[in-house]
């Protein structure tokens, strides 16, 4: 962005985002579970506390000021500082729309200090003992400087001042009144997954370790399904080591949730299957592997801001993903939202009228269930560690184009009703709403690889008057292609690779670029409502 936009540009921006009230019913709880979950709304909203400070240390002094102008320009800016959680627009390369600010997100957050660069941190982290460095570069500790010792000239800038700090002591008041609230949530409901899970993650964040509380969350089974603390790395983008603070407050959909356990009963097939050297594959995934149909009454923190998560998969422990497998959620009513409202008039635009027939609900949310469940899959040998800041790209776009293989492994084996128009012309379109968050943000830098590799097999079209189409003749082949080469990569943990595929396909190109252009006038996502009356 050129410069500190003004009333009109900040109005555009925000249209970018489609108010979508979420529909949640919460007549089937009990007493209990209602009034439990009022103190998990309460606790999501101090890990929301917490996360505005990982994000970026000036964000708390900065929001005082904003409230403080009371104008139409003035209350803009506010709202749209609170959709981005900082003064940094996420739509726009995380550039800033204030002034006063850096000019971008900084690349470490506000868990390094702000003037450590790479190789101070290597230079440090090298010279600490093994178990040192493992929590130097763990999930759980930020880094930061040490007081400086009056009567020294100046600050090194070879780690000799640096230490790193548990996430329980540097986030410790906020933690302590999040885990009283998960205590007291715990004390009210009457269902014994739930209580354990809270008991557990409570006392995780007075610990800092998570271990036992992650393994309680892959067991739950209750009304109410929560999913709260530091879990993603994608805002360290110096390491993509530290995990930020979210929380999702979701009621269960049974109905739904019992459609997926045919998913689950074939992810061992689906692994044994891959276009992969066997000697990378996992012959004994974890058994548990619970997927879960939820619908969402609140996110915060790292759930919260910018482009809105349709779907996790969770934990990043990969401890537990080797014993346990992974456990996918999918945000069935945050989805719906995003359909009717972002991409189903995208499709208008990019696909031919008789593609658009094939643009489907059920191949959106399926894909996205299946996306997450490949997260779980293939190579977990400390990937995220080797392939350092490119590991959130490379794995959006293994997760997504592994998720097209499941699909038509299913389909090909009679596991799962066919629709391969759907499936195919249905994520085509998708494509282009993923592209729209810019190739700056890992989903849509690893979406820009898949669509131009794809487009460079002959699987996708671009036609003269602008429309996209699948050629049903090449696409299967096309993405078993790009499954093997993904999964390669991050088996052998190939940095320089994975670098010349990110730097020659995670561009947006020509053709991209004009069709992308047609869309500029349509939201890019949902601004979430919170559902009325909880």
């Amino acid at each position: 962005m050129a410069a500190v936009p003004d009333l009109a540009e900040l109005n555009r921006m925000i249209a970018r985002f489609a108010p979508a009230e979420l529909k949640v019913d919460t007549s089937k709880l009990s007493p209990g579970d209602k009034q439990a979950l009022a103190k998990l709304i309460e606790a999501a909203q101090v890990i929301d506390k917490i996360f505005w400070e990982q994000r970026w240390s000036g964000n708390a002094r900065l929001r005082a000021q904003l409230e403080k102008d009371i104008s139409a320009h003035g209350k803009d800016r506010l709202h749209y500082f609170d959709l981005n959680k900082g003064p940094w627009s996420d739509l726009d390369g995380q550039t800033a729309f204030l002034e006063n600010v850096p000019a971008k997100k900084l690349p470490g957050a506000n868990f390094y200090p702000e003037d450590m660069n790479k190789d101070e941190f290597e230079t440090w982290a090298a010279k600490l003992p093994p178990a040192q460095q493992e929590q130097a570069r763990g999930f759980f500790t930020v880094i930061r400087r040490k007081p400086w010792r009056e009567g020294l000239p100046t600050r090194p800038r070879n780690g000799e001042d640096l230490e790193f700090v548990p996430y329980s002591v540097e986030y410790k008041t906020d933690l302590t009144r999040a885990a009283a609230l998960l205590n007291e949530a715990a004390a009210l409901t009457g269902n014994a997954s739930l209580k354990t899970f809270l008991t557990l993650r409570a006392k995780a964040f007075l610990t800092g370790d998570y271990y036992d509380s992650d393994v309680a969350w892959m067991k739950l089974d209750a009304p109410i399904d929560i999913t709260i603390g530091p879990y993603e790395t994608y805002n360290d983008e110096l390491f993509g080591y530290k995990a930020a603070f979210e929380a999702y407050v979701t009621l269960r959909d049974d109905a739904e949730t019992a459609k997926m356990k045919n998913f689950a009963d074939h992810i061992q097939e689906i692994e044994n299957n891959l276009p992969l050297d066997a000697k990378y594959k996992n012959p004994k995934l974890g058994a548990l592997a619970p997927i879960r149909v939820v619908n969402e009454v609140l996110a915060t923190g790292d759930g919260a801001h910018g482009v809105r998560t349709a779907a996790f998969n969770l934990p990043n422990d990969e401890r537990i993903v080797k014993a346990m497998g992974s456990k996918r959620v999918m945000l069935k009513n945050v989805q719906e939202a995003k359909f009717s409202k972002i991409l189903q008039p995208i499709a208008a635009r990019v696909l031919a009228p008789a593609d658009q027939n094939n643009l489907s609900f059920d191949a959106f949310f399926t894909h996205i269930l299946a996306h997450e469940m490949t997260h779980g899959i293939g190579p977990q040998n400390n990937v995220r560690q080797s392939l350092k800041e490119l590991h959130a790209a490379i794995e959006e776009a293994k997760a997504d184009v592994t998720g097209l293989f499941m699909l038509q492994y299913l389909f090909d084996h009679h596991l799962l009703a066919a629709n391969e128009k759907a499936l195919y012309t249905t994520f085509l379109a998708s494509s282009f709403r993923t592209l729209r968050f810019g190739v700056h943000e890992a989903h849509g830098r690893g979406m820009a690889l898949q669509f131009n590799y794809l487009s460079g097999k002959g699987a996708f079209v671009a036609k003269p008057d602008g429309t996209f189409a699948v050629d049903s003749s090449k696409i299967k082949n096309a993405v078993r292609d790009l499954v093997h080469d993904l999964l390669e990569v991050e088996a052998t943990g190939d940095y320089a690779r994975a670098k010349k595929m990110l730097d020659e396909l995670g561009v947006i190109r020509p053709p991209l670029e004009k069709a992308l252009d047609k869309l500029k006038d349509l939201p890019v996502d949902i601004e979430p409502v919170r559902p009325s009356g909880i």
